[in-house]
């Protein structure tokens, strides 16, 4: 499953920073969809994922009957994203 998306960097503030960007309604309904074939545990969802130039894998997280796509360091340095950017992503679910 394919699908691009625009969306703002959000942060979540714990003991350590983390951010994210929230997958929109319509396409976090698409990945529910397949989500009991693509977990692997705890409702996580992997996913390949670009950004720019930065292509990587990470696991989409359930929140609030939706998703949040991990934005690591290795991804937003080199992009130099920061909170509040907007951003497009394409992404593929990993079945």
């Amino acid at each position: 499953m394919n699908m691009v998306f625009a969306a703002r960097v959000i942060e979540w503030r714990g003991p350590a920073p983390f951010y994210f960007v929230p997958v929109p309604e319509e396409q976090s309904a698409d990945v529910q969809q397949v989500a009991a074939m693509a977990t692997y545990g705890w409702g996580v969802v992997p996913v390949e994922a670009r950004i720019g130039e930065v292509t990587f894998e990470t696991s989409l997280f359930p929140r609030d009957g939706g998703y949040l796509l991990p934005v690591k360091n290795a991804v937003r340095t080199p992009l130099g994203l920061a909170e509040g950017d907007e951003v497009t992503v394409e992404m593929t679910v990993r079945l």
